[in-house]
């Protein structure tokens, strides 16, 4: 072969060359255009166009692929930071939440479950009072039972070394949280939908209802004794409580949007989302907090089992027999701070629910002439989510000078406000609204603190009676069984001074009495509504100004703080922390 020849191959090659380079390049059908190109209108055009046709749906393919590969990565990297963000909280905020969880389904029930039951499903007034004398009798009697299961194991002293340890405590608590809380949500939800004779329906719904309620409330309040020992830290467990109370009492004004007695069906998916979204809550919430409370127990076996062989043997102790609930009971009667401060929280208690009780009542006969209707739907939703956001700052207070004081500051203005009342009349509107709304609003927050004070009966209840661990719930339920019955007397000794002092029965009111008409009124009624009004003005100013003299005079005698209180949790961190094993001496 030729030089020529030779360069002439090689260009010819290179020719055949060049298009397979390019079209590594282009679309995989540019070839196939070219030949369109070159012979138009031949079978080409149809293999072109199912090319192209491959290539943009190989194309959209790849890059929906492509799409969700980068989406599932910001998903995942998303969920890892929100998981990573959820196990660092602090577990006051952690613990808080769980009031969350629990207001956003009672403050619901308690606004709605008697006109669903009434309005809705018709029940008659035998059954209704049968079902709230039954639900008296239980609520009242839960509470210690509840309390008496849950924590008589650690009334006994048990031997060196066999002791249940503080992470183990509050492992059990949650436990039960985790348990009882999604159950809480369930029977809340039983409330909304007819599935029995309405008497039996309304006496099993309250009794499981407020079963499962006792069981959160006193295992959430025993968290608030056993997670921390320091004031410091049980007002600040405390403080986010109270804010996870206040978000939740916005379900309140959602619930207005949807209530509808003639078309149930919106106010049911709506009670369905709540107890979805407490379910989840108090799972996500408990879940962690056991977590991090697992990784202590189990640090803390691992130090026992390692340091197991040093222990001095010492002689076999004899268990102790565990204490009888009579024997408890005792111990109790001999606890002067523990009865002084249950006769201050009955009178607490019965305030609270007489304000509850008399609210409308007031607004009804005191400013319904002087006030609008959406001024008076202000001030009752200002008594529902005020005492919350106010007792945060009553909380702030707290660390600063200590809650004897600020509960002792609490009565002192209560009466204050109540003498100014009485000087001024019934007849200053506006101080008038100023006091209804600030009585109902300082008593509910005074109701707050108290749990503070209950933690602090718990530490001197484990340092007197020198306990292995401090029984928390048992002492939550007997606080509640004495407190309780204050709200029963507070509608009974209400109404009862009403009727004594005007002649007004509520239980024998006129129904018509409220429709407007165009005929005069009678002569006893227009002579009874000045005395009515000033029966219920002298109702609002002197229950209050005698609730706050007795319960001065009982919170005087309560001594557990200052330097006490002091004493009390020094030997209790002793009691809990100094029980070290003793080693070996080599």
């Amino acid at each position: 072969m030729t030089c020529q020849s030779s360069c002439e191959l090689a260009g010819r090659l290179e020719q055949m060359c060049e298009p397979q380079a390019v079209v590594c390049f282009q679309p995989p059908y540019a070839s196939t255009l070219k030949q369109k190109q070159r012979f138009p209108g031949s079978r080409y055009s149809n293999i072109l166009l199912k090319e192209i046709r491959s290539a943009n749906v190989t194309g959209r393919s790849n890059a929906r692929c492509q799409m969700r590969r980068e989406l599932n990565v910001n998903c995942t990297n998303m969920g890892l930071r929100l998981l990573a963000w959820l196990f660092h909280l602090p577990t006051a905020v952690i613990y808080g939440s769980l009031s969350l969880f629990v207001s956003i389904l009672h403050n619901v029930f308690l606004l709605y479950y008697v006109d669903t039951f009434v309005s809705v499903y018709k029940i008659d007034k035998l059954s209704f009072w049968i079902g709230e004398t039954v639900f008296l009798i239980w609520n009242s009697l839960n509470d210690p039972l509840f309390g008496w299961l849950s924590d008589r194991v650690f009334l006994s002293t048990q031997q060196p070394g066999a002791e249940i340890s503080s992470p183990e405590v509050v492992l059990k608590r949650l436990r039960a949280l985790s348990h009882n809380g999604p159950l809480f949500a369930i029977s809340f939800l039983a409330f909304w939908v007819a599935w029995a004779h309405p008497g039996l329906q309304f006496l099993l719904c309250l009794c499981m209802y407020d079963s499962f309620l006792t069981m959160v409330d006193l295992h959430h309040n025993a968290l608030l004794a056993d997670l921390a020992v320091s004031a410091k830290d049980r007002t600040s467990l405390n403080f986010y409580c109270s804010l996870f109370s206040a978000i939740g009492s916005l379900s309140v004004f959602m619930s207005y949007a949807v209530w509808n007695k003639e078309d149930f069906f919106s106010f049911r998916i709506f009670c369905v989302v709540l107890a979805l979204c407490s379910i989840i809550g108090f799972t996500l919430s408990t879940q962690l907090l056991r977590q991090r409370f697992e990784a202590d127990g189990k640090a803390k076996w691992d130090q026992e089992s390692t340091l197991k062989e040093l222990y001095i043997e010492k002689h076999s102790v004899p268990q102790e027999r565990r204490i009888t609930l009579a024997e408890y009971l005792q111990q109790l009667s001999r606890h002067h701070n523990f009865l002084w401060f249950v006769c201050m929280n009955l009178v607490q208690v019965f305030h609270c629910h007489f304000n509850s009780n008399f609210f409308p009542l007031f607004l009804e006969h005191l400013l319904s002439d002087q006030i609008s209707v959406s001024t008076g739907s202000f001030l009752l939703g200002v008594s529902y989510i005020a005492p919350h956001l106010n007792n945060l700052y009553f909380l702030s207070l707290c660390r600063r000078c200590g809650v004897y004081a600020v509960v002792r500051g609490l009565f002192f203005l209560k009466l204050t406000l109540s003498v100014v009342m009485l000087l001024a009349g019934p007849d200053q509107v506006y101080l008038l609204c100023i006091f209804i709304a600030s009585n109902r609003v300082f008593t509910e927050g005074t109701c707050k603190l108290l749990n503070l004070v209950v933690t602090d009966l718990v530490d001197e209840d484990l340092v007197l009676n020198r306990r292995k661990q401090a029984a928390s719930a048992l002492l939550f339920g007997m606080v509640a069984l004495v407190t309780k019955p204050g709200q029963t007397f507070a509608p009974l000794i209400g109404t009862w001074l009403l009727c004594a002092y005007t002649g007004y029965d509520i239980f024998q009111r006129n129904p018509l009495s409220n429709v407007v008409s165009a005929q005069p009124k009678l002569e006893s009624a227009a002579a009874l509504e000045p005395t009515l009004r000033q029966g219920c003005f002298y109702l609002l100013v002197f229950v209050p100004i005698a609730c706050a003299l007795l319960q001065l005079l009982s919170w005087s005698q309560f001594s557990l703080h200052g330097k006490r209180l002091q004493m009390v949790k020094a030997q209790r961190q002793s009691l809990t922390e100094g029980r070290a094993p003793e080693v070996k001496t080599i």
